[in-house]
Order: C-alpha cells, then sequence, then structure tokens
C-alpha cells in the first residue's frame, strides 16, 4: 500500500514537472522574442542614424564639381574616392542594419512565436497521453492491491480452518482415548454416550477436513493469482518508468529543438551576412586606400583643369627691320662667348 502511494506521489510530481518545463519553455521563448523585438529596434534606429550621417555629408557634395563628376565617370582623385566610399559604406551599413531588423521582426520572433504555440499544444496532447497512461497503470496497481488482499483473506481463512481441523483431531484423540478404558467400569448408557460423542467428533472433523480444503485450494489459487498480478504489475510499472515516461518526455519534447535551432540558425545567418556585407565594403574602401597615388593624382588634377594646366604655344622669332638670320650666330668675335 505504501509503494502505491509512493508510485501515486511520482505521477503527480510527474506531471508537475513536465507542466513547470513547459512553463519555462514558454518563459524563455517570450524572453526571446522580447530580446530580438527591442533589438530589431536598435537595429532600427541604428540605420536611420546612419542614413541621416551619410545624407549629411552627402548633400554638402551634391553641389561640388567632384559630385558631378562622380556621378559621370567616378574617375575621381583618390582621397576624394575615399570620401564617397567612406559615405557610400555607411549607407550600405544602413540598409543592411535595416535589412536585420526586417528579419528580426517578420521572422525569427515570429518563429518563436509559434514555437512557444506548439510548445503548450504538445504540452497540452502529452497531458491527455499521461492521463491515460496513469489511469491504466493505478488500474494495474489497485486490481494487484485488491488480489493481494484476496490472498491474504483467503489465507487466513486457510490458516484458521487448518487450527480448526487440528482442534478437531486433538479432540478425536482424546475421546479415542477415554474409549480404550475397561468397559466393565462404565455403565451401558455412558458407553452409547461415548459413542454418540465419538461419531460427532467425527463428523465435526470431516466437515472441518472439507473447509480446510477448501480454503486450503482457495488460498492456493488466490496466491497464483496474486503471483501472476504481481509480475505483471512490476512488468507495468518497468514499461511506464523506462519507456512510456520517456516517450511522454519526447512528445513534449517533439519539434522542440529542431524548431529552435532553424530559428537560431536563422538569426546567425542574418549576422553572418551582415559581417560578410560589412567585410566586403570596407575591402573596397581598403583597395581605395591602398591606391592613395600623389602621381596619378596629379595627372587626374591637371586633366581636370586643363585651360590652367597646359602648356602655352611656343614663342616666335620675331625679326626685326629686315633681320632674317633666326639662328645662333657663331662667328669668330663671339665664339668664345659661346663656348663659355
Amino acid at each position: 500500500e505504501s509503494q502505491v502511494k509512493e508510485i501515486r506521489a511520482h505521477l503527480v510530481e510527474q506531471q508537475k514537472c513536465l507542466e513547470q518545463q513547459t512553463e519555462m519553455r514558454v518563459q524563455l521563448l517570450q524572453d526571446l522574442q522580447d530580446f530580438f523585438r527591442k533589438k530589431a529596434e536598435i537595429e532600427t534606429e541604428y540605420s536611420r542614424n546612419l542614413e541621416k550621417l551619410a545624407e549629411r555629408f552627402m548633400a554638402k557634395t551634391r553641389s561640388t564639381k567632384d559630385h558631378q563628376q562622380y556621378k559621370k565617370d567616378q574617375n575621381l582623385l583618390s582621397p576624394v574616392n575615399c570620401w564617397y566610399l567612406l559615405l557610400n559604406q555607411v549607407r550600405r551599413e544602413s540598409k543592411d542594419h535595416a535589412t536585420l531588423s526586417d528579419i528580426y521582426l517578420n521572422n525569427v520572433i515570429m518563429r518563436f512565436m509559434q514555437i512557444s504555440e506548439d510548445s503548450t499544444r504538445m504540452f497540452k496532447k502529452s497531458k491527455e497521453i499521461a492521463f491515460q497512461l496513469h489511469e491504466d497503470l493505478m488500474k494495474v496497481l489497485n486490481e494487484l492491491y485488491t488480489v493481494m488482499k484476496t490472498y491474504h483473506m483467503y489465507h487466513a481463512e486457510s490458516i484458521s480452518a487448518e487450527s480448526k481441523l487440528k482442534e478437531a483431531e486433538k479432540q478425536e484423540e482424546k475421546q479415542i482415548g477415554r474409549s480404550g478404558d475397561p468397559v466393565f467400569h462404565i455403565r451401558l448408557e455412558e458407553r452409547h454416550q461415548r459413542r454418540s460423542s465419538v461419531k460427532k467428533i467425527e463428523k465435526m472433523k470431516e466437515k472441518r477436513q472439507a473447509k480446510y480444503s477448501e480454503n486450503k485450494l482457495k488460498s492456493i489459487k488466490a496466491r497464483n493469482e496474486y503471483l501472476l498480478t504481481l509480475e505483471a504489475t512490476n512488468a507495468s510499472v518497468f514499461k511506464y518508468y523506462i519507456h512510456d515516461l520517456s516517450d511522454l518526455i519526447d512528445c513534449c519534447d517533439l519539434g522542440y529543438h529542431a524548431s529552435l535551432n532553424r530559428a537560431l540558425r536563422t538569426y546567425l545567418s542574418a549576422e553572418y551576412n551582415l559581417e560578410t556585407s560589412r567585410h566586403e565594403g570596407l575591402d573596397i574602401i581598403e583597395n581605395a586606400v591602398d591606391n592613395l597615388e600623389p602621381r596619378s593624382d596629379k595627372q587626374r588634377f591637371m586633366e581636370m583643369y586643363p585651360a590652367a594646366f597646359c602648356p602655352p604655344m611656343k614663342f616666335e622669332f620675331q625679326s626685326h627691320m629686315g633681320d632674317e638670320v633666326c639662328q645662333v650666330s657663331a662667328q669668330q668675335p663671339v665664339q668664345a662667348e659661346l663656348m663659355l
């Protein structure tokens, strides 16, 4: 009886543990939703701030000649090119963080909500299954208790019948011992009474023998029934604790870890994509930084302002009053001076 009470207490505690586990999961999923909702707000705000930052400085450059050149063929001076790439990187990060916020709100959070609903639904279903399993197990335990009580009752009756039979056998032995006394001392009436008493004892013994045999048979059958039921009950209890209980927990867990895995991998994928995009943008800027080149910038700068930096026309020899000689004269008087 104490074991049955212990198992009944186990069943109640198991149900309570499964319920607490589901509540903890639902709370965890709610915390994850709140976390990603707040993170999405931060990402959106960060995206807006980056866009404002880029727009602020881009507005200053739109009216410049550099910007017109950038729109035309992007043939810019290397420092100016770095500047435009920096602004483009900020705008790129702004879009990426906006995309990240959208993924959190419309994908990751929705997945957590679905997992929470699924967990609650699976617990309700497992609770129904557990109720049926507990009912079946208690039915088996109650049957064992009934069979055990029946065995105890029949065994007690068998012991009582055996005791009464032994008592009758003792009375018979006493009576037979008296019958062995010398009969010539006993009156006829007493002899008749003794014979009558012996017959009564024999009849009582026969009845008690029959009762004992009947109760002994009932006790044996009840014990056999009890032992068989005991074996079946132990098998049922073992099956519940080793197999059914494990299956019940699996029922509560069904899909939980796999769904959580997919949801968190969506988050990881979004974050990795953000990092990949950022590194790609930084690689472009790094390439531009590596190409900061003064010589090519000088050439490009001079080409941008040809009127200012193109060489003027050659000066022509202007003859004076019919002097047609337009070459250096190396006559003897000035030859030494020219050599110097």
